[in-house]
Order: C-alpha cells, then structure tokens, then sequence
C-alpha cells in the first residue's frame, strides 16, 4: 500500500503526486482515470477528505488537499483510491505486480498566492505534455469541476477554497481561478517546475522555515532555497519525476471509457 514520504506533517494544504510503477501507463485507459476518481470521492465521503484540485494523467496523479485538523484522512484516503484502483486493474488484466510506486509524495503549500500558483500548475499538466491545448479538454481533473460545479457528486471543496482564498463569491473563485490559467497559458507559463513535486515545502521564507521547524530531527540538513514561487524547502534527491512516452496516444484525453457513477448533469 502507498506510504507519505518521511517528511509529513499534519496542518497544510498538501500538493501529492503519486506515480504508477516504474512511470508504466496504468491509467492509460479512461476506465482506470475514472476509476480511481471515483473511489477518491468514495473517501471524501468515508473520511472527510478536503479535496481542492486533482489530475489524473496516464501514468500519475496529482492531489491537492487541506489538512487543517491534521488526523489520517489523507493517509486513508489514498491507500483507498489506489489500493482498489489496482485491484480493479490487476483483475481485469489477469496482472500481478505492483501498480503503484511505494511512496507517494507530499509538498506543503502555503494557502496564499503559493495555493494558486499550485493549482494552475496542477491544470495545466496535459497541456504540458502535449496531449490537449487546454485543461478544459482533459476531463480527469479539477479544471471543469471549479469552473462549473456539478450538481452531484462534487469532489472539490469549493467552500474550503473560497475561505482560503478569502472570496465570499462562488463565482469569484471560477473568474478568478479561469483568469489565472489563461494568464499562464498566454505567457506560456507551462514548463514542468519540479519544486512542486520534488520539494518539501513551498511558500513564503518564514512559512518554509516554520514547516521545517515542524519536522524536527527530520528537517534537519534540509535547505531553505529562493526559487521562482517564494522559498522551496528541498530534498537531498529528487523523489518524483514525470516521465511522458513520445507516443501520446496513450495521453489523449479521447481515451475515454463512460463514469456511469455519475450523472449526465455532473459531467460538463
């Protein structure tokens, strides 16, 4: 089952990023996106899990969650969706081995402008990769959902999102949210950045220090680095890494399998 990596700590806003085995495409086929889609709403449902974006890709995910309690929801939450998402598709595919890689791994991201930035990264993962022209046209993350929130079966805490964004409008948070991605897109803001999966911590000097404070004996050797969102607390190794097969055929959002969990009214 999936493991944090060693240097968690409860009460932030987590940017996780969790990678298939050996960076195969497991989730190349709709069906598997969906899948673990929806036993990530399964656990926000059995949990309380604090859901503000998400991004399934072919052969990852990214998951962007508030832990302002602390507790095990986001632990609990994640052997959840993966653990049955593999056993789904060892099953179909008569398949052993493990599906995912052992750990998955957590950056702490300040709830400001470091929160925002964050989430534009996190939408504009397949455009980054080639395989759409715009978030909107990859229909396995948080992009739609904040734009257009679903009726039913709504992953994404908008009320968690407009607190920490401080807006009282939900329609606020999707001008705003919209403007940011195309501000990004416009300025063609959409290299991979690695300190959003390879750091420990992202934000402000004195968040960072604190974070790091937080970790005790753990934080000790960690550098505290200026980069281009604020400060980066670092690894001492890189511990994820995207890895994208020149063939994106495997990446098209068009490989789709219906989410028959959901309603028509939810799906925009």
């Amino acid at each position: 089952m999936p493991r944090a990596n060693r240097y968690y700590v409860p009460g932030h806003a987590w940017h996780i990023t969790h990678r298939c085995h050996n960076r195969d495409f497991l989730l190349k086929y709709g069906k598997d996106r969906l899948n673990w889609l929806r036993w990530l709403f399964e656990a926000r449902k059995r949990y309380g899990l604090v859901i503000l974006n998400y991004m399934v890709t072919s052969n990852h995910i990214h998951l962007l969650v508030h832990d302002k309690e602390g507790g095990d929801a986001i632990p609990r939450s994640l052997q959840l969706a993966a653990g049955r998402t593999a056993q789904a598709f060892n099953q179909r595919k008569d398949r052993k081995g493990a599906f995912w890689e052992d750990r998955y791994h957590a950056t702490a991201v300040q709830t400001d402008q470091h929160l925002a930035q964050c989430i534009v990264y996190m939408d504009l993962n397949m455009v980054r990769a080639g395989a759409v022209t715009h978030p909107s046209l990859w229909p396995h993350s948080g992009y739609r959902e904040i734009q257009t929130p679903p009726k039913r079966y709504a992953l994404i805490d908008r009320i968690a999102l407009m607190l920490l964004f401080g807006m009282s409008d939900s329609e606020q948070l999707s001008r705003s949210h919209r403007r940011w991605v195309e501000e990004a897109i416009e300025a063609r803001r959409t290299l991979r950045e690695s300190l959003w999966s390879e750091s420990v911590a992202v934000g402000s000097r004195a968040f960072v220090g604190r974070v790091k404070v937080e970790l005790g004996g753990r934080g000790l050797g960690r550098k505290i680095v200026p980069g281009a969102h604020g400060h980066e607390l670092r690894e001492d190794h890189h511990a994820y890494g995207n890895h994208f097969d020149p063939r994106n055929e495997a990446l098209s959002a068009t490989n789709l399998l219906p989410w028959r969990f959901f309603d028509e009214e939810s799906i925009t």
